[in-house]
């Protein structure tokens, strides 16, 4: 075991530099470009959708210094989110699940960072349930679920919990 409150993640798909470069970030987030660091974790997660988790636990790890990190990543989350929303990936299903499940978790931070690319997101979202043919039950019931989670101020009733989530566990 290694010391207490220290983590080990998993890099080793990096070249060597990108390795030292996130490692400064995780250790001394100002020392580094963020923008730089959240662009690489953008593209690996991108690519390797395995990573995605650990990307998210570098991330929390990067931002819990402060809020300012987290400016740094607001634009390259929202980059993951809109490839997320376009009519390839609304049709399948894992993909809604984690844009919904990501946007349950840090959508109303991003709203706060950055409202208007919050509205485009919806606007892509909106339209992709109303106008995509072929989305499954599953994606369309996720997708307005998540439409009127934000319109509820980012919150969800227990009796909107129910219609939603009973449907899926039955």
């Amino acid at each position: 075991m290694g010391e207490p409150g220290r983590e080990e993640y998993e890099i080793q798909s990096f070249d060597a530099e990108t390795q030292r470069l996130l490692k400064t970030a995780l250790k001394e987030p100002g020392a580094v470009d963020l923008e730089k660091v959240a662009n690489v974790i953008v593209d690996q997660s991108l690519k390797d959708c395995m990573f995605s988790k650990e990307a998210g636990r570098i991330c929390y790890t990067i931002i819990q210094v402060n809020n300012m990190p987290m400016m740094a990543l607001v634009n390259p989350v929202y980059d993951c989110l809109f490839r997320l929303a376009q009519p390839d990936s609304l049709h399948k299903e894992e993909e809604v699940d984690c844009l919904v499940l990501q946007l349950h978790r840090i959508g109303e931070q991003l709203e706060k960072m950055n409202g208007q690319r919050m509205d485009e997101l919806f606007g892509l979202l909106r339209d992709g349930f109303l106008l995509q043919d072929g989305l499954s039950s599953l994606s369309q019931l996720l997708l307005l679920e998540l439409i009127e989670f934000r319109a509820a101020g980012w919150r969800t009733t227990p009796a909107a919990q129910k219609y939603y989530y009973s449907e899926v566990s039955d």
